[in-house]
């Protein structure tokens, strides 16, 4: 029982998550994925350091925003 309510557990909020970008901009999904993956990689070189954390979400936005900027 317990197994199972930690997978709803986990999938509850990754529902709302996912339901929030629904209406987002290609631009500000590519923007909050980078950031995403900036968190996750910036807490595993740092060792799970928050500034680490911060610092990795902060450039994965950026990045993530530069890259799928509208080029015209």
């Amino acid at each position: 029982m317990q197994y199972k309510f930690g997978r709803l557990a986990a999938a509850i909020p990754m529902l709302i998550i996912f339901a929030g970008c629904a209406g987002m901009s290609a631009q500000d999904k590519g923007t909050a994925i980078g950031a995403g993956i900036g968190a996750v990689g910036g807490a595993v070189l740092t060792g799970g350091s928050a500034l680490g954390t911060v610092g990795g979400a902060a450039v994965g936005g950026v990045v993530g925003h530069e890259v799928t900027k509208h080029k015209d």
